[in-house]
């Protein structure tokens, strides 16, 4: 005989298995480089879930997360400057370029139709 868990269980052991983190995430610890004090930002973003209330499914639960490293925050002479992470700034225009690509073809489309 298997005793099965009361409903939401699963939910709730992966809600308060991950402490809430907020921004924090997104700032790294500060280092130094040949003299410059370098503060490292990045876009953080993750997420659970879980089903654990159907006999024909089953129950279990997952999570994934992702981390784009943005730039850096730099200090130099007392002066406070952003150096992107030119890669991470670049690939974010690719869903950009593919979108304006398909408009302009989905435009020659319709203007190529008869009237």
């Amino acid at each position: 005989m298997t005793e099965t868990s009361p409903p939401g269980a699963i939910t709730q052991g992966l809600a308060d298995g991950v402490p809430n983190r907020g921004i924090t995430l997104a700032v790294g610890e500060p280092r130094t480089v040949d003299g410059v004090e370098l503060l490292p930002v990045a876009f953080v973003s993750y997420g659970f879930g879980a089903l654990d209330q159907s006999a024909r499914f089953g129950s279990g639960g997952g999570g994934g997360g992702v981390a784009i490293p943005l730039g850096v925050y730099a200090v130099t002479e007392g002066t406070l400057e952003f150096r992107p992470n030119t890669i991470a700034v670049l690939s974010m225009l690719i869903p950009i370029i593919g979108t304006l690509g398909l408009s302009v073809s989905m435009i020659i489309k319709a203007l190529k139709r008869p009237r």
